[in-house]
């Protein structure tokens, strides 16, 4: 399979399963949610790829919902550990590497902690041992996870955040500010879309640096959400309102009312990771039809 072939591959297996982790969200579909996608399906190595793009976000039914969290599943997840294994230490974050393997290594992580969190035992379900389950409808009020824990032994967790820099918008309100978007930090429209890309990450039940970045710049998150619904770009506007709505829930004071941003974005179709962005969020905010 050619790479172009390989990703679209990938792509359209991540879709499918966000599909399915929005239905399971909504009570539709039955158990064994992310199993089923691995075994009804022409690519067992696509499917186990999508797995992986949707990362923690296929355990949201489970955190937001109480749906059951089967055995099956966890042994899906984690048989996409062992095909796909994450890099044994974590990359280095910008400006020493790429961002984008190290933003991979955050969503590792939280993918993980997820499985961590509902089994004993992830890296022996890789290799068929017997495990058991500490989770399904009460696994959503577990501890939240935090530091490093069992969970890096899959994923080796990240010790550094997306880092904010107080910088003025270049003369065409981009992200040049005056400074380079990969310098030690960056500034809020660059490090709001980088936060947009670790949303797997903004669940109830972890924690950890990109957490504390999210409640330490909910105005950032804001001035990102807004700009990109003006720019109509509403998958990354969605992905960044998940970190508010998920601020919302924990009672910290936003620069802006999350709900009718929700709502706007409800409207607008996408396809369904944008659906299940907005679903999670919706959630979150406690709206009664999410």
């Amino acid at each position: 399979m050619s790479p172009d072939r390989s990703q679209a591959a990938y792509a359209g297996s991540a879709a499918d399963l966000a599909l399915r982790a929005l239905d399971a969200l909504r009570g539709i579909g039955g158990t064994a949610m992310i199993a089923g996608h691995a075994e009804q399906t022409d690519d067992p190595q696509a499917a186990l790829a999508a797995i992986r793009i949707v990362g923690a976000d296929a355990f949201a039914p489970c955190v937001l919902a109480g749906a059951e969290f089967h055995p099956a599943d966890a042994a899906a997840v984690a048989q996409s550990f062992a095909v796909f294994p994450p890099p044994a230490h974590a990359p280095a974050p910008p400006p020493t590497g790429p961002a984008e393997p190290w933003l991979a290594a955050w969503r590792d992580w939280a993918t993980a902690a997820m499985l961590t969190r509902f089994t004993e035992d992830p890296q022996g379900l890789a290799t068929g041992s017997p495990t058991g389950q500490n989770g399904s409808a009460e696994g959503g009020r577990a501890e939240p996870l935090s530091g490093t824990g069992p969970g890096d032994a899959l994923a080796p967790r990240p010790s550094v955040a997306p880092l904010l820099v107080d910088t003025e918008p270049g003369p065409e309100g981009g992200a040049e500010g005056g400074r380079a978007a990969d310098g030690p930090g960056a500034p809020w429209q660059v490090w709001s879309v980088r936060m947009g890309q670790l949303s797997p990450l903004a669940l109830p039940g972890l924690d950890g640096p990109v957490h504390g970045a999210a409640r330490s710049a909910p105005l950032a998150l804001a001035r990102g959400a807004t700009r990109a619904v003006l720019r109509r770009d509403f998958p990354t506007a969605a992905r960044i309102t998940r970190w508010l709505a998920l601020l919302a829930a924990d009672g910290v004071p936003l620069p802006l009312d999350p709900v009718p941003l929700v709502e706007h974005l409800r409207l607008h179709g996408g396809g369904p990771r944008l659906g299940l962005d907005v679903a999670i969020a919706r959630r979150l905010l406690a709206l009664e039809d999410a």
